[in-house]
C-alpha cells in the first residue's frame, strides 16, 4: 500500500506552504488531495462532499495560489474572487479560512452577510479587496449600492450549493451569477445533488472536473453510534443522564425546531450544564457568541437546529445527539458528520420515541447499519421494540411513572 499523500506533494507555494504546516496540517484529505490539483490547474470543479470533510481548504488553497501569481498594485484593488455560500456562519469560517492559509500573502480579504450594520462592510468594499466571501441577500443589497463591481472576478465559488436552494436562496443566486463575467474559473461544492441543483451546475460549469468523497448514504466509519428507545417526555432528563458520562466533552445536539434548542438548552442550565442555543431566531451577535462560547470550551453543549448547524466547523466535537429524529435520512448523515473530524473518533447518540420509529428505521435503510440498542437505561421506553404503534393511542396511555436517573450515569448500560 502507498503512502498517504502529503500536502508538500501538492505543489503549493511556500507562503501558503507554511501557513498550512503552522496549523498541524501534514496530509490533505481526499477531497483536498483530489480537488486542489484540478483547481490549480485552472478547471471547472463540482465537488461532491458533505460539511466536514476539509472542503473548504480545497478551493481556499489553490485559490490563493492562483491570486498569489500577480502581486497587487498599490492603486484600487478589484475583486478578484467571490465565494457564495448560504450561512452567515459558514461565511464567517471560510473568511478565517483564506486570512489563516493565506496570512504570508499580500492579499485583502472582506466577509459579507446579513444580520448587522453594513457601514464596516461598505468600507471594506471601498478600501478594495481581492477575496469576497458573501451571502446572497446582502451581496444583492451591496450590488444595488454599485459597491460591488465583480468585472474583473476570476474565480467564482458556490458553496453548499444544495444547502442554498434548500433555503430558498435560487432567484437569488441567479441574479449574482447574472452579474458575473462570462470568463472565470467556476468551483461548485454540494453535498448532495437534487435535480435543481444539477440544473444549476450544468449552467454555470464548463467542462468541469467532477470529484466525489464520503457519498451521502455513507455513515462516517469512524463515528461510534448507539440509539435510545426512550419517552418523548423524558428526553430531556435522558439527555441529563447521558452526559453524567465527563467524557462527553464537547457536545452538539440537535432539535428539529428553534423552540425546542431553547427548551432543551434552558433545562441543561437548570441542571448544572453549560449550554446554549444557535438558530435562526437568534441574532447574529448571539449566535457567534454562542459559537465561539462553545469553541472555547466555556460552555459544553452547543443545540442547534439543522440550518443553522450547517455552517458550524469545529474540528473536536467528541459527540451528537440527535434529540429529535430527523425526518429526512441523509441529514442525520450530515447530523454525525459532525464529530469524528480531522481523523478524530466520534460517537453518536439518537434518541428514539414512539412517533420517530419510522423515521429510525428509513435512517437505518440508508446507513445499512447495526446501529446498537442502549438498553436498561433509566428512561427505558415501555413500547417493545418490535410492536407497532397505535395511531390513536393517547399520549398518556403510552408513558410510565417518573424514573429517577439510576444513579450510575453511563457506566451502567447495557448494549444490544
Amino acid at each position: 500500500m502507498s503512502p498517504p499523500m502529503q500536502f508538500s506533494e501538492l505543489g503549493l507555494i511556500p507562503p501558503i506552504a507554511q501557513a498550512v504546516a503552522a496549523e498541524g496540517y501534514v496530509a490533505p484529505t481526499p477531497i483536498q488531495a483530489k480537488a486542489i490539483p484540478h483547481v490549480l490547474a485552472g478547471r471547472d470543479l463540482l465537488g461532491l462532499a458533505q460539511t466536514g470533510t476539509g472542503k473548504t481548504a480545497a478551493f481556499a488553497l489553490p485559490i490563493l495560489q492562483r491570486l498569489a501569481h500577480i502581486s497587487p498594485g498599490k492603486g484600487h484593488r478589484a475583486i478578484r474572487c467571490l465565494v457564495l455560500t448560504p450561512t452567515r456562519e459558514l461565511a464567517s469560517q471560510i473568511g478565517d479560512s483564506f486570512r489563516t492559509y493565506g496570512k504570508h500573502l499580500p492579499l485583502r480579504y472582506a466577509v459579507i452577510f446579513g444580520g448587522v450594520g453594513m457601514d464596516a462592510q461598505k468600507q471594506a468594499l471601498r478600501n478594495g479587496i481581492d477575496i469576497l466571501v458573501a451571502t446572497p441577500g446582502r451581496l444583492l443589497d451591496l450590488c444595488g449600492q454599485r459597491l460591488v463591481d465583480l468585472r474583473a472576478l476570476e474565480v467564482f465559488v458556490l458553496d453548499e450549493a444544495d444547502r442554498m436552494l434548500d433555503m430558498g436562496f435560487i432567484h437569488d443566486v441567479k441574479r449574482v451569477i447574472g452579474l458575473l463575467p462570462t470568463r472565470r474559473q467556476t468551483l461548485f461544492f454540494s453535498a448532495t445533488m437534487p435535480r435543481e441543483a444539477q440544473e444549476l451546475a450544468d449552467r454555470l460549469l464548463q467542462d468541469p472536473e467532477t470529484v466525489a468523497v464520503a457519498p451521502p448514504s455513507t455513515t462516517v466509519e469512524k463515528v461510534d453510534q448507539e440509539v435510545f428507545y426512550v419517552e418523548k417526555a423524558d428526553k430531556r432528563a435522558l439527555l441529563v443522564d447521558v452526559l453524567y458520562d465527563t467524557a462527553m466533552k464537547r457536545v452538539l445536539v440537535f432539535s428539529r425546531t428553534k423552540h425546542g434548542a431553547n427548551r432543551i438548552a434552558e433545562h441543561l442550565v437548570k441542571a448544572g450544564i453549560g449550554a446554549e442555543a444557535i438558530h435562526g431566531n437568534k441574532s447574529q451577535n448571539a449566535r457567534e457568541r454562542a459559537l465561539a462560547n462553545f469553541k472555547a470550551g466555556r460552555v459544553r453543549v452547543l443545540v442547534a437546529t439543522d440550518i443553522a448547524a450547517r455552517g458550524i466547523d469545529i474540528d473536536d466535537v467528541t459527540h451528537v445527539v440527535n434529540f429529535d429524529v430527523p425526518e429526512v435520512p441523509e441529514t442525520y448523515v450530515h447530523r454525525i458528520g459532525r464529530t469524528a473530524r480531522a481523523g478524530a473518533t466520534g460517537m453518536a447518540m439518537t434518541f428514539v420515541e414512539a412517533d420517530e420509529r419510522a423515521d429510525w428505521r428509513n435512517i437505518l435503510k440508508l446507513v445499512r447499519q447495526d446501529i446498537p440498542v442502549v438498553e436498561n437505561h433509566p428512561f427505558q421506553s415501555r413500547l417493545p421494540l418490535g410492536a407497532a404503534i397505535p395511531p390513536s393511542a393517547p399520549r398518556d396511555d403510552r408513558r410510565g411513572p417518573p424514573r429517577g436517573r439510576g444513579g450510575g450515569g453511563n457506566g451502567h448500560r447495557r448494549r444490544r
